[in-house]
């Protein structure tokens, strides 16, 4: 009788549960929060140290002192170990868009300055190669950062600038500059940025002028040198008629 009562007592406490977790999933989910998954891959990833924090509940307070980590290997240029360690630290903390920002700007920025200035490879070609995998581990970063947060823009903001900054890309990044102005708490820059980056691409001109035209039009606050200097190019460009064209 005892076993049986036992039995009938886990059966009503696992039935009156499943609605809680149910919901906490969800939540989860509308938060695009990825759970960590508990399996050999985040133990070579995170070590026995994170493996551990992992089981333990104590993610956070082990990513921050492999952040410190990180900081001393950056200091000592040892880019391996600095990428080793932010590649633990963004797996126990999807979330924290520092980390994933912090590990981009190290690769794509610092890395990769590193790596085409190496005196220890006489080859150029060696080094520009080494320099454009750095761009890519950084790129890598920063869009995994995305899809475990597709609701903050920083990460956007900060992908565009390496499309920018790095490749070259002014589509692509004018491509991310708008994305990111249409998230909550966006910052006021992103659409002019946007239209920045699209008056730099071939056969854009138009779509470029077009909102450029609308930030002029919208307020004079909006009225920045980079803005006046673009639409005045894109009018000799597209040659709009004088009486059509912003005052000198």
């Amino acid at each position: 009788m005892r076993v049986i009562v036992a039995i009938l007592g886990v059966a009503l406490f696992g039935a009156a549960k499943l609605p809680v977790e149910h919901a906490i999933s969800e939540t989860h989910r509308q938060l695009h929060f990825c759970a960590v998954d508990l399996n050999l891959d985040l133990r070579e990833q995170t070590g026995q140290l994170g493996f551990i924090a992992a089981l333990s509940g104590f993610r956070s307070l082990v990513a921050d002192a492999l952040f410190l980590q990180a900081h001393v290997a950056w200091e000592r240029t040892e880019w391996a170990r600095v990428l080793l360690l932010f590649r633990r630290i963004t797996t126990l903390q999807p979330r924290a868009l520092l980390f994933w920002d912090m590990a981009a700007w190290h690769m794509a920025w610092n890395a990769s300055t590193a790596a085409l200035n190496d005196r220890a490879q006489p080859r150029l070609a060696l080094r520009i190669k080494a320099q454009r995998e750095y761009f890519q581990l950084g790129k890598d970063f920063l869009e995994r950062g995305i899809r475990n947060n597709p609701d903050r823009p920083q990460l956007y903001d900060a992908l565009a600038r390496l499309y920018r900054d790095k490749y070259g890309d002014h589509e692509h990044a004018a491509e991310l500059y708008a994305k990111a102005a249409l998230l909550p708490d966006a910052p006021g820059y992103e659409k002019r940025f946007a239209a920045y980056e699209l008056a730099l691409c071939p056969g854009r001109e138009r779509d470029a002028y077009a909102d450029l035209q609308a930030l002029y039009k919208s307020s004079e606050k909006e009225r920045f040198p980079t803005l006046l200097r673009r639409l005045k190019e894109l009018e000799i460009k597209l040659e709009i008629p004088p009486d059509e064209r912003i005052p000198d």
